[in-house]
């Protein structure tokens, strides 16, 4: 297939400055890693330079080889034990009052890593208190407990994004199960109502109208009333190509039906990821559940 050529409304400026060197320098001093940087976000340098940046725990190497995913795929290293004091100590010298914590899938852990997102979770809290947490979650291969002890530490907000439609998963996310994954966001609400669920697509993976709409409603019924719709980019070459560029009036398009539906939070653009504007969708959630 012809790789497609990138449309002028996908050229962004790169954004630098103080702020964005202060957080590069804090992120390499305290040997921390971000999505931002592993998974070659377009935003990166616009986030850096406002002071934010989601921190990635549980290393860097994911046991997952997703044809969509930027983070390496290698053997994982053991946990390091003092990386969630590390997190809370970068966000407070960040000053952060909204804080995103995601992590590469650890399949080789009995838990997945679940226990290391709780003590995060705890540590950000004891050393920031005004901080709002939202956590950016692998599925666990479908554990309840493990989703427990994350729900049990009471981040403000739990993210888990379906990525793509279910008939596109043995193709793009083959170890990955949609039905999986979107009963996790169910069992959040399940588990303690207070928690706000969060989830996420990218599009021009070749999925049809409908199937994303069928998305929405398929996200809805299980409690999620937080979206992300973003347009994929190719990592690289050996990677899943990009079927379609969706133009930013079909972004806009689907923003507005996706508010019709019923969802409270919705960011829908070409350079949209799941941390765009995390912490303003959280209020928006917030203000309407409350």
């Amino acid at each position: 297939m012809k790789t497609l050529r990138k449309p002028a409304w996908l050229k962004k400026r790169l954004h630098t400055g103080e702020t964005y060197h202060k957080v590069f320098a804090l992120l390499k001093e305290s040997q921390l890693h971000t999505v931002c940087q592993e998974a070659h976000c377009p935003n990166l340098g616009e986030c850096f330079s406002h002071g934010t940046a989601t921190f990635m725990i549980l290393g860097d190497q994911c046991t997952r080889n997703c044809r969509f995913c930027a983070v390496r795929h290698d053997a994982p290293h053991p946990l390091d034990e003092e990386e969630p004091e590390l997190v809370s100590k970068a966000i407070e010298a960040l000053g952060l009052t909204y804080a995103v914590i995601t992590s590469v899938t650890r399949d080789d852990l009995p838990d997945g890593g679940a226990a290391h997102f709780a003590d995060t979770v705890r540590a950000i809290k004891a050393r920031n208190p005004g901080t709002d947490i939202e956590v950016l979650i692998p599925d666990f291969q479908g554990s309840k407990s493990a989703l427990r002890s994350v729900v049990e530490a009471e981040p403000d907000i739990i993210n888990h994004n379906l990525e793509t439609v279910p008939r596109l998963y043995p193709e793009v996310r083959p170890q990955a199960i949609y039905k999986r994954s979107l009963q996790l966001i169910g069992r959040v609400g399940l588990l303690d109502r207070r928690i706000l669920t969060k989830s996420g697509l990218m599009l021009g993976l070749g999925e049809t109208h409908g199937e994303i709409i069928d998305v929405f409603g398929d996200l809805l019924q299980a409690g999620c009333r937080a979206l992300t719709l973003g347009q994929y980019l190719a990592p690289s070459p050996a990677h899943h190509q990009v079927i379609r560029y969706l133009p930013p009036e079909e972004f806009s398009q689907l923003e507005e039906i996706a508010y019709q539906m019923g969802f409270a939070a919705v960011a829908s653009g070409p350079f949209v990821r799941s941390s765009y504007d995390a912490g303003k969708m959280f209020l928006k959630v917030k203000a309407v559940k409350a």
